[in-house]
């Protein structure tokens, strides 16, 4: 074809246009990304309840007692490293007749028979048994410093699994009003499965050291947050126990600033980790060595057993031949003025076991008739009922302690 000149430059042309969008389009992309090396990437949120390495043996350990050895099954261990589990010594039931003798002598002669086995290996004797290489292979670093510490440190656990499923499908009655008291708290619901660890969500529940209710709460740290008087201890009822809880988690976390901290707080105490927060830094740091006060296996391990024992109760609610108990249903009312115990189950149409069964935090001398329900105490009735004010006037209602007498009830005590 003829050379044309006119064509040539259009051509030109239409080359030149490509090199140009060729290039806006590189600069472009240079710019793109330059722009997004520059713009901080925001990395995802850490988990509230993290399960740190150093804690892992601990999880499991306490994951098995929840779910693997019964109260009937107790678990010889080393009180500082949690992977070295020894025995399992097998007991009598505690209804059995010199059932406390009988588990003790047991508990004793396995501990006596582990002691054993590790002085002989501290002393650099071969294991001649089954059970001594066993134990011999919790140890690869076979000093005899380490044994002979580790034959002090042998310590019995209890198993829990009858009585945590027990407390599984108790909890089923509270979930969904606890979970709502934390959220008006705006608390994680995770929460919700601390009780498992405290009492087995079990409200009649007693410490030896004096702590009570599904809360545990102590009377020195609950009136702080309860109503705790001869009268009324609210550490007994569930729901007024929960807020309280609630309440304490958060002052926890204001001051502390992440939740293993703040958990293990509601074990030792606020001050307390305050002081080690001061000493140590970290969760992490604490847990591997801070040593003062009462900081002992209990504190160090609270955390711990709160995530096992949330893993282990959201397996048992999701197991389908497990069926937990249902919510209650109630209503609440303040009352106006104090009233005696008669004229309250009259007016609201309740027997003295529902009374009992929807106000727990109601205490003897209430309960026997020898004082008033004191005015602005938070009245629970079930649903369906309430407080009926009487057609005729009646009497001036007793003050909150004074006493008096009442009719026999018929109704169950």
């Amino acid at each position: 074809r003829p050379y044309s000149f006119h064509g040539s430059f259009h051509t030109m042309l239409f080359f030149r246009s490509k090199r140009r969008d060729l290039l806006l389009t590189c600069v472009s992309l240079l710019l793109f990304i330059a722009f997004f090396a520059f713009v901080p990437v925001h990395a995802a949120a850490p988990p509230l309840f993290p399960e740190y390495p150093c804690l892992q043996k601990n999880i499991r350990f306490w994951e098995s007692i929840y779910s693997k050895y019964t109260t009937n099954q107790g678990v010889l261990h080393d009180s500082d490293d949690l992977g070295r589990v020894y025995a399992v010594i097998p007991l009598v039931d505690h209804s059995t007749s010199n059932a406390a003798r009988i588990n003790s002598e047991r508990i004793d002669q396995g501990k006596d028979k582990i002691r054993a086995i590790l002085h002989q290996l501290a002393t650099g004797q071969s294991p001649n048994t089954i059970e001594a290489r066993r134990i011999a292979g919790l140890f690869p670093n076979k000093d005899s410093s380490i044994l002979q510490t580790a034959s002090d440190n042998i310590r019995l656990q209890l198993g829990q699994k009858d009585r945590f499923l027990e407390g599984v499908i108790r909890s089923g009655k509270y979930l969904p009003a606890f979970r709502k008291i934390l959220a008006t708290h705006n608390l994680p619901a995770e929460l919700v499965y601390l009780p498992h660890v405290e009492s087995s969500f079990n409200p009649k529940a007693y410490s030896k050291a004096g702590a009570a209710g599904l809360w545990q709460f102590t009377r020195a740290t609950g009136s702080d947050y309860l109503t705790i008087n001869p009268l009324i201890d609210e550490r007994l009822d569930p729901y007024i126990a929960t807020d309280a809880a609630a309440r304490l988690l958060k002052d926890n976390f204001t001051a502390l600033q992440n939740w293993p901290l703040a958990l293990t707080a509601y074990n030792y105490g606020r001050a307390g980790m305050i002081r080690a927060v001061n000493d140590k830094g970290s969760y992490e740091a604490i847990f591997r060595s801070y040593d003062q006060g009462s900081f002992k296996f209990a504190a160090r391990n609270f955390y711990a057993e709160f995530l096992a024992a949330k893993r282990v109760a959201k397996s048992l609610e999701n197991n389908p031949s497990i069926s937990l108990q249902r919510p209650e249903h109630f209503r609440s009312m303040r009352l106006q003025k104090a009233m005696t115990l008669q004229r309250l189950l009259v007016q609201t149409n309740m027997s003295m076991e529902e009374l009992r069964l929807f106000n727990p935090a109601l205490l003897k001398p209430i309960i026997e008739g020898e004082a008033a329900v004191p005015s602005g105490y938070l009245l629970r009735v079930p649903e369906g009922k309430q407080l009926v004010q009487p057609k005729h006037k009646q009497r001036a209602t007793l003050q909150a302690g004074q006493k008096l007498r009442i009719r026999p009830n018929n109704s169950n005590n």
